[in-house]
């Protein structure tokens, strides 16, 4: 198993050397390229990523906007995790902003692993409530907190690596403001 996908997920629950190399033999190793598609809008998601190296981003179409719900980079998850564990079509886009080596699990594996490693469902349960945590704090932010906050927020809370390499327009929209609005804030703080 890649070391950094051990480490996190031994920080979450102890498994035995045996469960270990089973969970690792359910991770399939892949690469994509920039702009390409981890998971598409209208298909079932049928994957969660572990980002190993490379940056990407969640997003959704309204009225013809991207509108981007969720930034990973190194030693992250990223999925679509509605369409996953509902194993429904999914209505937003897993696109990566650049080249990506990733991890995947699929969907039927990790069913396997909740039903033959009893820790496996901890992890299972960790990532849900992470996934969860996230999109109420974004949503409860987009609601309550001023432009200049939010974006002082972000610089406090995310990985360098998304702040310096991720495209001002999807930050912008991650953040629920115009990246002109965006642009004066960056201007007023720098």
């Amino acid at each position: 198993m890649h070391s950094s996908l051990q480490k996190q997920i031994t920080a979450i629950a102890s498994f035995s050397e045996n469960e270990i190399k089973a969970i690792s033999s359910c991770f399939e190793y892949e690469k994509y390229n920039t702009k390409e598609y981890l998971s598409e809008m209208g298909k079932i998601s049928n994957k969660i990523f572990f980002i190993l190296n490379g940056l990407a981003r969640v997003y959704y179409l309204k009225d013809g906007k991207e509108i981007t719900t969720y930034l990973s980079c190194d030693d992250g998850f990223i999925a679509s995790y509605s369409s996953f564990i509902n194993q429904a079509k999914s209505f937003e886009n897993i696109q990566c902003i650049e080249d990506c080596q990733v991890l995947s699990i699929t969907f039927e594996k990790m069913q396997f692993l909740y039903d033959k490693i009893p820790n496996w469902e901890r992890v299972g349960r960790i990532l849900a409530e992470q996934n969860y945590l996230c999109m109420a704090d974004r949503v409860l932010k987009l609601q309550m907190i001023p432009a200049k906050e939010k974006y002082l927020t972000f610089l406090e809370s995310a990985p360098a690596k998304i702040i310096q390499r991720t495209p001002l327009i999807y930050i912008a929209s991650f953040l629920g403001i115009t990246p002109e609005s965006l642009s004066r804030i960056r201007q007023d703080i720098s």
